[in-house]
């Protein structure tokens, strides 16, 4: 590139910024407040509320009326507030995903969000990138440009800088928003931003397509559809079993309307967009973007992290370390360098992009004494058959030059020089390499005109190798250790030197005992590449299309595979791999689209703290669904099994309502709050045929509600023989109260964790609050009246909170015996695992 694109300053950019609006083609559909509301109303739970407070009023019961009204409005705004709660979380999510663009602004190079970009601006784009504006090339490489986006052909179209922008076939030099450039780097001036580009004009936005519904969510969908189809059985059974035996059809049918807001868990749908928004919101502050919600379910699973070792497991901070040359080696780490490797850089400085991107690029040329200045004349990229980049140079002088840089034993065969020539510059590799440096090798073509056709028949000579230093990161061994500890093994894979590939695995902590296997050896395999792979853990020299192969045969192998990858010919392994991880800061948006998750720093700490947070999610989203299950069972169990005996009702609408008030929050707050066990990290990855709400998970909820509803049945029934009915009613109803809150700090609670860790102080507050409502429904007159309640004894009052803790409790403590005979060696040990998961 020979023409500087300063760019605007940043005040003009602000000015056309206030003028024009953002870059968004589309406004992001999300849901208002009104909207969340307006689907609130339309539930079945507040419609049966609605009903049943018609109902009292109607029957002139104007306390009982206006309290579930009130209740109604109640549990209307606390759903509100919670999914509301999971909307500011995905607002937050989408900000800190919104995509970004490098521009020149006042002749600085800048990274920006796209909805800063402005008419004017000068955009730096490179393979891989999604456009996000309507411009024209204006400096730099022939770009391939795929715009199946706009026009719906799959073959890509060239632009170059030579043709008009009024082409109308959208060929020539115009690009468009939401294009992707497939190969190439360039310049490109804005013209058109926002709505007035062509994808805002024909209102399409990537970002608003609808996902499809998680398995989670479709397995949950139907739980609720079960529970729904068993409430409208049972609630016809209440009304016409009441109506028959009592002959009073109104309250048969107030009857029937309490099994129903007792059955229906209204709080599943809830509770998993809560648990999910916040869940990524969580990961998202330790660098891990979720972009698909139901890898949260997978990441608890995962068997295999296969990572890149360049800015994955080192810094990615590239440092020209040594330069050999003509038989010496040169320390290149500081200080002016001596004329010959001087040289050598510059050579590989030509075969360099003028405004690099990558950080070999760019220590080369922060290192280089001169390039000369001039104008690149043609450029080979890498690719697969040659991994070199090559440029030609019209120099300042007018003369002419070629130089190439790239894997060593490509520029051995450019140079076709004997091996006798060449045994030295070996040797030096191999030493190079064993130190853990990433070594290039340089070649020019020392000619007055170097313009040549085919790279393979030009009079390449061999220059030097330059080694560069690229430090593990600091927090690898410890992160690589808990990986390890977790069941997780972690493979490395990298296009690197094998040399050099093993010495930063060692580094790293990556076990390299089996040794290394190339990408030659992976190609030479087909049915056999599945059983070679089964111990070796550091790959070399592997082609991007490689780690397609490699994923399809880790997964033949039964591991739930976790991987990396950045460019554009990495998304088939990001798709077919388990869990598909793009770099947020190197990554293409090619490989973030394809990714499931996108790393914002690169850093593999952050995927394993991923799976860190990954396992608490899941764990306390099946701690909350199955405690919903259980507390379902005695809600519904008292409110029809009473009519069915003969016996008075325990349970009225009211009672159901004021439970649901405690239940809701509990769920989607305390649960959700819920630190990682302290073993999370060294129990073994969870099998990918386990489901995170299943059968077990449905029967231990079940077993622990049959517990509490067959303990306060008991109660009542005994209750009744001793005391009138309003006191018999209260004192069981004081003790399914506090069962389901001692249900819910048992089924929730963290071993090892104080109960007064300030994470519980919401838990408390909740408690706090029921106790003292259940002390108004039993002390004041006018609200013992709206609940039928009388005040109960001292002993009976005891005698509920004993029911409480031994029906609500009992599962702590045999949890907690189960832990400890699977952590007892010898016979102990058959007592198999624990029934909660």
């Amino acid at each position: 590139m020979d023409v500087t694109w300063p760019g605007l300053d940043q005040d003009e950019a602000d000015r056309r910024l206030l003028s024009a609006g953002p870059n968004i083609p589309s406004p992001v559909r999300a849901r208002s407040l009104g909207r969340i509301l307006l689907s609130t109303l339309q539930e079945p739970m507040f419609l049966l509320l609605v009903v049943a407070a018609g109902l009292y009023l109607f029957l002139g019961s104007l306390a009982e009326g206006l309290f579930l009204t009130l209740a109604a409005v109640g549990t209307i705004s606390l759903v509100v507030v919670q999914q509301a709660r999971s909307e500011s979380a995905m607002k937050a999510l989408r900000d800190l995903s919104e995509p970004t663009a490098r521009v020149m602004r006042s002749g600085v190079a800048c990274t920006l969000a796209i909805d800063r970009l402005v008419q004017g601006d000068i955009l730096l784009v490179s393979e891989g990138q999604r456009l996000p504006v309507d411009g024209r090339l204006v400096d730099g490489d022939v770009l391939s440009v795929d715009e199946s986006t706009l026009s719906g052909e799959s073959a890509p179209v060239i632009k170059t800088v030579r043709q008009a922008i009024s082409d109308p076939d959208g060929a020539g030099d115009a690009v468009f928003s939401g294009t992707l450039v497939v190969s190439g780097q360039g310049v490109v001036e804005v013209l058109e931003t926002g709505p007035r580009t062509r994808l805002g004009q024909i209102g399409t936005s990537l970002a608003a397509i609808a996902p499809d519904r998680t398995r989670l969510e479709r397995s949950t969908g139907r739980l609720v559809a079960l529970f729904g189809f068993l409430a409208v059985v049972l609630s016809a059974t209440v009304v016409l079993a009441y109506g028959l035996m009592r002959g009073d059809w109104i309250e048969a049918l107030l009857a029937g309307i309490t099994v129903a807001i007792s059955l229906i868990p209204e709080e599943f749908p809830t509770v998993l967009a809560v648990f999910i928004a916040l869940g990524a919101w969580r990961l998202a502050r330790h660098q891990v973007l979720v972009r698909r919600g139901a890898v949260i379910e997978t990441l608890g699973s995962a068997t295999l992290l296969c990572v890149d070792k360049t800015g994955t497991l080192t810094e990615n901070r590239m440092s020209v370390a040594e330069v050999w040359v003509e038989g010496k080696s040169v320390d290149a780490s500081a200080g002016p360098l001596p004329p010959d490797a001087g040289l050598v850089l510059d050579a590989a400085a030509l075969a360099s992009a003028l405004q690099p991107t990558d950080p070999m690029d760019r220590a080369i040329r922060e290192r280089s004494p001169s390039t000369g200045g001039g104008t690149v004349t043609r450029a080979w990229p890498l690719e697969a058959k040659r991994m070199a980049v090559i440029q030609t140079w019209r120099l300042a002088d007018g003369k002419s030059a070629a130089a190439a840089k790239g894997a060593p034993e490509a520029i051995f065969s450019l140079c076709k020089a004997s091996e006798k020539t060449l045994a030295p510059a070996r040797e030096a590799l191999d030493a190079m390499a064993a130190r853990g440096l990433r070594v290039l090798a340089v070649a020019t073509v020392r000619q007055v005109d170097a313009g040549f056709t085919d790279p393979d028949q030009a009079p390449f000579i061999f220059s030097g190798l330059i080694g560069f230093l690229d430090p593990v990161r600091e927090d690898v061994p410890g992160a690589l250790q808990e990986a390890r500890r977790a069941g997780i093994s972690v493979a490395m894979i990298t296009g690197d030197y094998p040399a050099t590939a093993l010495e930063i695995a060692r580094q790293a902590g990556v076990d390299v005992d089996p040794g290394v296997m190339t990408g030659d050896e992976i190609a030479a395999l087909s049915a056999e590449l599945s059983e070679r792979i089964r111990t070796v853990r550091v790959f070399a020299r592997i082609q991007p299309q490689q780690k397609l192969a490699l994923v399809q045969a880790f997964k033949a192998n039964g591991e739930i595979v976790a991987m990396t990858g950045d460019g554009v010919n990495d998304a088939p392994a990001l798709q077919a791999a388990d869990i598909g991880i793009a770099m947020g800061k190197r990554g293409t948006d090619v490989a973030r689209e394809a990714a499931d998750i996108v790393l914002m720093d690169d850093s593999f700490g952050a995927i394993v703290g991923g799976v860190r947070l990954g396992r608490r999610i899941f764990a306390n989203l099946r701690k909350a669904l199955t405690f919903i299950v259980a507390v379902h069972v005695p809600l519904a169990g008292l409110a029809l099994i009473p009519i069915l005996m003969g016996a008075p009702p325990l349970l009225f609408p009211a009672h159901v309502v004021f439970l649901q008030l405690i239940i809701s929050p509990v769920c989607s707050l305390v649960f959700e709050a819920e630190p990682s066990e302290g073993d999370a990290m060294t129990k073994p990855p969870r099998s990918d045929t386990a489901s995170l709400f299943g059968p077990r998970q449905i029967a231990f909820g079940a077993l622990q509600g049959v517990v509490i509803l067959s303990g306060v049945l008991g109660f009542y029934v005994w209750m009744l023989a001793q005391a009138p009915e309003t006191e018999a009613r209260a004192a069981p109803f004081i003790a399914l109260a506090i069962a389901n809150m001692v249900l819910a700090l048992t089924d929730s609670a963290t071993s090892g964790v104080s109960l007064f860790d300030p994470h519980r102080r919401i838990f408390w507050l909740i408690c706090a609050s029921a106790v003292i409502v259940l002390g108004g429904c039993v002390s004041v007159p006018f609200v013992e009246d709206l609940f039928r309640f009388a005040t109960p004894s001292g002993d009976a009052l005891l005698l509920a909170i004993a029911v409480a803790l031994v029906s609500g409790g009992w599962a702590g403590p045999w949890r907690w015996i189960v832990q400890r005979a699977q952590a007892t060696p010898g016979p102990l040990r058959e007592a198999g695992p624990v029934v909660a998961g």
